[in-house]
């Protein structure tokens, strides 16, 4: 039976986690700080619990350097469940309240004017039918199910797609358009949030820098974490935290106080039903959540320790320096880790196809068939990694071929060992370099 020192694993989530967080979590699972019980088991509202959620969002605002104010400038740190897939939904039963809110407040003072009720409520619906989009970018599997989720809820009519990848790659992901063909909603007033994922997991596309875009939401699930960001671009960003942060079990959402009370305002669910637009549970309700401390109902406290732990991790490893941005060192290593990879790939290309265009391949999720998608000679490949210990480089069971995730938790020795093997499987097939 292998130990953990004998396999490499770049599975694509849940993800590889450092040794000595692991280490100490066995621990704890037992006997947390000396109680006598472990922290599975302590209270979620107990001091325990609440040191470990300060502690761990003290680690994400100094990594993000995420501006800490009650003021508009400043942003919320969220822990929530549901994964990245109820932020689908999250995203827009919020953002479509405020957008709300916000036209409903100018429609009233009509009422000023004699109007009734029923006849501002009439034109406000007449502007959700005509006037309200959500821009989408679709460029891979997971922003696509955010789109599809945001016309189940809203309807199609009011999901604009600001670009498609698959109509310039003949029906498949694995390219950005230019910018010279995004079709955004003309009038920033009529957009409700403008979404992306900067970095597609299955596909193995990832933005190279912000897009443009009005009131921008990002899913950053894949690639949290694994470079600096400038947070103040963003209306909101969520990052499931089995990737790149901690195990699964928390969704992370960093909202700006702008999008949030008392600085905007929430649609009442009651104007909300009488315009035929969704109301949201609470539990993805993100006033709700930060009025009451991430704690609205049961957090697994564990997994926030966990991402905690990490974070702290990434913070000593990586100091500022020079002025440089907190997250600069470990951007380097991730670029230096996938550049490792994609240099033995492009050297034999006629063994490794990469999947997605050059301009835009990630740095954290690498895509790439062996032999043109050749079903034996990807079984032999596969078979030859496991025989050395690689694991999790299957690719995503709707696309196939093989994904290499590149995580911040995956160490440059295991990428070394990995560049070797695709060396030598290219060599063993007779490839001597570029073809």
């Amino acid at each position: 039976m292998p130990s953990r020192n004998d396999v490499d694993y770049f599975g694509a989530g849940p993800a590889p986690l450092p040794d000595p967080v692991l280490e100490e979590a066995a621990k704890i699972l037992l006997n947390y700080k000396d109680s006598g019980i472990g922290i599975q088991e302590i209270s979620h509202r107990g001091a325990d619990a609440a040191d470990i959620l300060e502690k761990t969002q003290l680690c994400l605002r100094q990594l993000l350097n995420i501006p800490q104010s009650d003021g508009p400038e400043g942003y919320q740190v969220l822990f929530l469940q549901g994964g990245g897939s109820g932020e689908f939904s999250a995203t827009v039963y919020h953002m479509v309240s405020v957008w709300v809110a916000k036209q409903w407040k100018h429609l009233k003072d009509y009422k000023l004017l004699g109007l009734d009720e029923d006849a501002v409520v009439d034109g406000l619906r007449d502007l959700v039918e005509e006037k309200m989009k959500i821009d989408y970018f679709v460029t891979g599997s997971w922003s696509l199910k955010a789109s599809q989720e945001a016309a189940r809820l809203v309807g199609g009519e009011k999901v604009n797609i600001v670009t498609d990848s698959r109509k310039h790659r003949d029906g498949k992901f694995g390219v950005i358009a230019a910018q010279d063909t995004w079709t955004h909603t003309k009038e920033e007033s009529d957009v409700v949030m403008t979404y992306y994922c900067d970095n597609e997991t299955v596909d193995g596309v990832e933005f190279q820098a912000t897009p443009s875009g009005h009131n921008l939401v990002a899913d950053m699930s894949s690639n949290f974490l694994s470079r600096p960001i400038d947070i103040t671009k963003y209306a909101a960003i969520y990052a499931g935290a089995q990737k790149n942060v901690g195990s699964t079990g928390i969704t992370i959402a960093i909202v700006s106080n702008k999008f949030m009370p008392p600085h905007a305002e929430m649609a009442d669910p009651k104007l909300l039903r009488r315009l035929g637009l969704p109301v949201g549970p609470s539990v993805l309700d993100w006033p709700t959540i930060a009025k009451n401390k991430s704690l609205y109902n049961t957090l697994p406290i564990f997994d926030v320790w966990v991402a905690g732990k990490v974070m702290q991790r990434t913070l000593d490893l990586f100091s500022e320096e020079n002025g440089a941005p907190r997250l600069a060192g470990q951007a380097a290593e991730s670029k230096k880790k996938a550049d490792m990879l994609y240099s033995v790939m492009d050297e034999h290309s006629s063994i490794y196809q990469v999947v997605p265009d050059k301009s835009i391949r990630s740095r954290m999720n690498l895509c790439f068939r062996v032999k043109g998608g050749d079903d034996e000679a990807e079984k032999t490949f596969l078979k030859g990694a496991e025989s050395r210990g690689l694991l999790g480089i299957k690719g995503h069971r709707s696309v196939g071929g093989m994904r290499v995730s590149n995580y911040n938790a995956v160490p440059v020795a295991a990428v070394e060992k990995l560049a070797k093997y695709l060396l030598d499987y290219a060599k063993s097939e007779g490839a001597n370099g570029s073809v």
